[in-house]
Parts: C-alpha cells; structure tokens; sequence
C-alpha cells in the first residue's frame, strides 16, 4: 500500500521524522512515500505546500507553533478530507495542566545553543579524536570506554552516544596485540564490552573486505579464527567484570540504549 506522508515542522523536523518513522514500523507492507516541509514559518511558504498536498493526498502531520499557520493548515486539510495531525499538542497539554503555565510558541526552541548543546558538540569531537584505540592517554576523560573484536559496532554505537553527550572512546580487542594498561585501570569511564555471534561477525567481515577489493580467504573471516578472538575477547570482559552487551540481534540505537541504561545505574549507585 503507497502512502503519501506529509511531515510539516518551523524547525528542522527531526521529531517528527522519528515520530513518522516509529509509526511506520508498527505497519506492513506500506511503501511511505515522504514530503518533508521544514521551517515553515510564512504563510506564502504553507501555499506552495498546501499546493502540493492537493496534488498528493495523503497523512498530513505537523509541529507548526504559530496558530494562524496551524488554523490555515488544519481548515484547508478538512477542506480536502485529509487527517492533519499535531502529534506534540496531547503532551504539550498535560504538561501545560502540571506545571500550570502556558507552553512558549517558539519555532526550534529545543535546537537553542545552550550548554547542553555544547556539551554534544564537545562529546562529538572527543569521540571522533579516541576511535579505534586512538588517543588512549586520554580515556579517563571519557564517559565510556567501548571494547570489542573488529567489526563489532564499536564505532557507529560511539558517534551515536557522542550525539546524546557521551564522551565516548572505543577500542579494538586483538588477540596478538594487547590493550593499553591503561583500559584496566580507569576509574570514571564505564567500561563495556561488545560482542557478537561468529556467523554474523564473519558474514560482515566478508562485505567488508568485498567492499574494498580484498581476498577474503584470511584469518580474518576464517570461523575458527573468530570463534577464538571472541572468545578471548569475552574471557576479558569477564576477568574485568564489565558488562557486556551481545550486538548480534540489536540495532545501533537499541545498544547504545542499553549502554546509557547502564551508565545511569552506575550514576544512581555512586549517588552522583
């Protein structure tokens, strides 16, 4: 079944993108077809796009704070016979009844340069600077110390963690070449440690060196050479008492969920 989404936002529209896409994956076989209007704050830009919606009927959802916007939307969507949805209103509302005070009509206010933002933007460019082993002398500084075979997620996890503000650093565990002392020693990071089935973890060891022209009839994507290294790898892990996480059937996001339920446990413990 072909949908014709209209997703409408005054600012970037990267919450209503994941409410479309959370949506979406309650359904099958649906192909959505996406026509993304962000900052829409003028009424000549909702024409042109209301021009368009005319032309390709379909679900229409917005986060449109102005209400003069909101009302010219919402009149002309029921003229046309189409659903118009502002997802955020029910949750604004309840807070509204809480906190007693009315919700500020500001476009993006949650993209505001505050000290959380710099915070990310610092936790981005730490993470980046300490990937793959790089810059171990500075692991104390870190959130989270990622440890893992090769190829198992350690990076992609690390930038998605950095985006949520965790200083985050990552290394590779090799049999033939052991860590830096320094990982066994560090006291404000949480250490944790990735694993992953052989057959998944040869699987994607094989599209790599198929992706950049190189033989695959190595140790690298042999099963008994992986089987061993993940086991070393967990042995590690173990022997330190990390935690670890198996990645095997998790998406990036479900492992870095994981990982920050782990990191506020910690901070619950310690009382910090």
């Amino acid at each position: 079944m072909k949908l014709h989404l209209h997703l409408l936002s005054d600012s970037t529209g990267e919450t209503l993108e994941n409410i479309a896409k959370a949506a979406l994956a309650q359904f099958d076989d649906v192909e959505p077809q996406r026509h993304f209007w962000p900052m829409v704050r003028s009424e000549a830009h909702l024409e042109r796009i209301l021009a368009e919606i005319a032309q390709n009927p379909g679900l229409v959802i917005f986060t449109l704070v102005n209400s003069e916007t909101r009302r010219t939307l919402e009149s002309r969507c029921r003229a046309m016979g189409l659903p118009a949805i502002a997802p955020l209103d029910p949750v604004n509302h309840a807070l509204s009844n809480l906190l007693g005070q009315e919700a500020k009509a500001r476009p993006g206010r949650q993209h505001t340069l505050d000290a959380a933002y710099f915070a990310r933007v610092d936790a981005i460019q730490f993470t980046i600077a300490h990937d793959d082993g790089i810059g171990w002398e500075n692991w104390e500084e870190a959130d989270v110390v990622l440890a893992g075979v090769s190829r198992s997620s350690k990076t992609p996890t690390s930038i998605y963690l950095a985006n949520r503000g965790f200083k985050t650093a990552n290394i590779p565990i090799v049999v033939e070449s052991p860590p830096p002392e320094k990982l066994y020693n560090l006291k404000h990071p949480l250490v944790v440690g990735l694993t992953t089935s052989a057959d998944r973890l040869v699987a994607i060891r094989r599209n790599r060196l198929l992706a950049i022209n190189q033989t695959t009839e190595t140790s690298y994507v042999d099963q008994d050479s992986v089987q061993r290294e993940i086991a070393f790898a967990r042995r590690m892990f173990a022997d330190n008492g990390w935690p670890v996480i198996d990645v095997t059937r998790r998406s990036i996001e479900e492992t870095a969920a994981a990982i920050i339920q782990l990191c506020n446990e910690r901070a619950l413990r310690s009382g910090e």
